[in-house]
């Protein structure tokens, strides 16, 4: 069962999470038109479920298949979808940046309808 990225990582694409897979199976679109959000993906095919992704990411977007909040639950699609279409897609390019502050990751939940809790 693989990992997926939600709509959390929508405009942030930390790639901290590309940056501990250790089989580059998260993805991003090649280009800013190819019609679906500026975010991650996770090849659910490539997946090998080795969790690293998960606690990695700083924006708390990545969840289990089967724990994938159901305000989210279109992201499961999303990133299958990717699968069909790999060759509008590149393994996510590891750019080290500063990490979210806790005040702005709330913010980001908010701003999507989520809670954590």
């Amino acid at each position: 069962m693989a990992y997926i990225i939600t709509a959390l990582c929508v405009d942030c694409k930390d790639t901290a999470c590309a940056d501990v897979c250790p089989v580059e199976c998260i993805y991003e679109a090649k280009g800013p038109d190819s019609g679906v959000p500026n975010q991650l993906f996770i090849h659910p095919d490539e997946c090998i479920d080795c969790t690293n992704c998960e606690p990695a990411c700083p924006w708390k977007a990545i969840f289990e298949e089967d724990e994938v909040p159901a305000l989210f639950s279109s992201a499961i699609e999303l990133n299958k979808s990717i699968a069909d279409d790999i060759g509008n897609y590149s393994v996510a390019k590891v750019i080290k940046g500063h990490s979210p502050t806790a005040e702005q990751v709330e913010d980001n939940f908010k701003k999507h309808g989520y809670s954590a809790n």
